[in-house]
């Protein structure tokens, strides 16, 4: 028979924090394998070092680079992943001769642990067991003595590696945080939550739980003393007001304070190339930013600058926040892709202003280059004459309603341009939607199917009416069907040309 794998997590480093499995596990096991630096100490043998008995085999696990440079052909991740491979090869020994193998991991196996790497080589051969440990997360929100979350708040980590501008974005986008791996990354992760507006909020947690630990505010802390193993602490913002009389996110007055408002900005169809200037600018001027999480993604992160990311079927509730932060006085800036004023933000804000929410508010939209004009520029011209806007989606609007504009639309020879024309839970609008036009137009008539045009799977073709495949056609395309005028021509490079001449003459 052969043995059984465990991957024993150690917890944070105190020994006591260990649990009564993991002890147990240890003291049984015929080897006790654990991960060191060429050095040979391995810290996490220090923590289990009271539960070790005499007479176990060990399988000291060196790893050939940590920080340093290698000549490996392969690089870093080259002689990382020859030395996984080694690793697995000397586990599978002792459990092929029937040994039972505990492999040590600081925190938990599956928590960035090193675990992972022998378990996804081993588990396909060999019995496993992951036994979890206490994270470093939970025990420097011990250590810190303040809570983590509460009720809805949301908690992110994040790996301090990530480049300071996706930190910054991420960590103004969420509500609680830790940001682990700091050592050499720790001038990166503190320029982030400067540019996210939190660094006053974040905590340093360095060895949580052992002799040396060290807790102070992260702005406070001197970069050539921090090691790897320490992190930064976003803690629960609904108590941290409780605790020090500040509102998390101030409350809307009944009458707005002089000077908010708020700006619902057209992004564009796709990346900071579409952005106009004066859109630009006032995403810059704004203290929040709104909108569906994506979109706010798309907004360069500003120091101090709140982002409040939601879903993309909360359209008025996302409205409402928005006119409650101006309330407070605030610059609001709310994000649609595209224009605002064409199927977005811009109506679901001036309709909750109309409901009574924000009264006296002030309310300006800026214009951006529509999805139409986007897919439009990529063939020529096909919206050179009269022309209808027309969405597919039957979410907000009954179907008859947009088959009888249909009808309308292609009897009145307008060229169309469709929004929303499928998605994973609409799937026969528009094969009905071509079958309404077929009544009007011939099977010939040019069809533009744009998808993610400005991003990276931009994808333009032009087929014809009576070849459209609705099983080709996502949420992420725009269509823009001609009309009888509309002319299709081959360009000196072979790509099709689409234009509808400006006269009927």
């Amino acid at each position: 028979m052969t043995g059984r794998l465990y991957g024993v997590g150690l917890g944070p480093g105190d020994p006591e924090l260990m649990t009564v499995k993991a002890a147990r596990l240890i003291g049984e096991a015929d080897v006790i394998a654990y991960h060191s630096a060429r050095h040979g100490r391995s810290i996490a043998r220090s923590v289990a070092e009271p539960y070790l008995r005499e007479g176990q085999l060990e399988e000291r696990l060196v790893y050939p680079v940590t920080t340093e440079t290698t000549d490996h052909p392969g690089g870093y991740e080259g002689a990382i992943a020859d030395f996984y491979e080694l690793s697995a090869k000397k586990l599978a020994e002792h459990l092929d001769a029937g040994r039972d193998v505990v492999l040590l991991c600081e925190g938990d196996p599956f928590f960035y642990g090193s675990y992972m790497y022998m378990h996804e080589r081993l588990v396909g051969r060999f019995e496993t067991e992951v036994v979890p440990g206490v994270t470093s997360v939970s025990a420097a929100s011990s250590v810190l003595g303040r809570p983590l979350v509460q009720r809805d708040e949301v908690l992110t980590v994040l790996p301090g590696t990530l480049p300071a501008p996706e930190l910054a974005r991420r960590l103004a986008d969420t509500e609680a945080a830790a940001v682990l791996k700091l050592g050499r990354t720790f001038g990166s992760v503190r320029e982030a939550l400067a540019e996210a507006g939190k660094l006053d909020d974040a905590w340093y947690v360095e060895r949580a739980t052992w002799g040396q630990q060290r807790v102070e505010p992260f702005a406070d802390v001197d970069p050539e003393s921090v090691p790897y193993f320490s992190l930064a602490l976003l803690p629960s913002p609904a108590y941290k007001s409780r605790v020090d009389g500040e509102p998390a996110v101030p409350a809307a007055s009944s009458a707005p304070v002089e000077g908010g408002e708020v700006v619902v900005v057209g992004l564009g169809p796709a990346g900071p190339e579409w952005l106009t200037p004066e859109a630009s600018a006032e995403l810059a001027a704004a203290d929040h930013i709104v909108g569906y999480g994506p979109y706010v993604a798309r907004v360069p992160q500003r120091a101090g600058q709140q982002r409040h990311a939601s879903g993309n079927r909360v359209e008025a509730d996302r409205a409402v926040e928005a006119l409650q932060l101006a309330a407070t006085g605030a610059r609001v800036a709310v994000v649609s892709s595209g224009d605002p004023g064409v199927f977005a933000m811009a109506s679901a804000v001036l309709e909750q202003v109309s409901a009574g929410n924000g009264a006296g508010a002030r309310v300006r939209i800026v214009p951006g280059v529509t999805a139409a004009q986007a897919a439009a520029s990529r063939v020529g011209a096909p919206l050179g004459h009269d022309y209808c806007v027309l969405s597919l989606s039957d979410r907000l609007k009954p179907w008859e309603i947009i088959e009888r504009r249909l009808d309308a639309a292609g009897a009145a020879d307008l060229v169309l341009a469709l929004y929303n024309p499928a998605s994973r839970t609409r799937v026969t609008q528009l094969e009905n939607a071509r079958e309404v036009l077929l009544r009007h137009r011939d099977p010939g008539t040019p069809v533009v199917v744009a998808r993610d045009v400005g991003g990276p799977e931009e994808d333009v073709r032009v087929i014809t009416l009576g070849s459209l495949d609705p099983a080709a056609v996502d949420m992420r395309c725009l269509l823009i069907v001609g009309s009888s005028r509309t002319v299709v021509e081959e360009g000196p490079d072979g790509r099709s040309i689409v234009w509808t001449p400006r006269s009927y003459s």
